[in-house]
């Protein structure tokens, strides 16, 4: 299946992600509408969070370039010293952007 790219194209796929996004979202909500959240279920969806998490920032610290690489020790240590989180996004992406500007 192709789409054209003119700008009906672009709004027919912008409408699908929407439409998928929409339906990801609303039937898990409805699905654990049935589920009993008892301690053990608790902690799998509070753990499940850091590990999407862990899985998209290790691939970046491994492979990624000097600015990727800085942006994560920044936000790490500014999280660490700090405790809260938006400071120590914005430290992150002020060290990425720094670094790739200078290099």
């Amino acid at each position: 299946m192709t789409i054209e790219t003119t700008t009906a194209g672009v709004l027919a796929l912008i409408a699908i992600m929407a439409l998928v996004t929409l339906v990801t979202r609303f039937g898990g909500v409805f699905a654990m509408s049935f589920v009993r959240i008892s301690p053990r279920i608790e902690s799998f969806i509070n753990t499940m969070a850091s590990s999407v998490l862990i899985a998209i920032v290790v691939p970046m610290a491994i492979s990624g370039d000097a600015g990727a690489v800085a942006a994560l020790s920044v936000t790490a240590v500014t999280m660490l010293a700090l405790r809260k989180p938006l400071p120590a996004i914005g430290a992150g992406i002020a060290a990425a952007g720094l670094v790739r500007y200078l290099f």
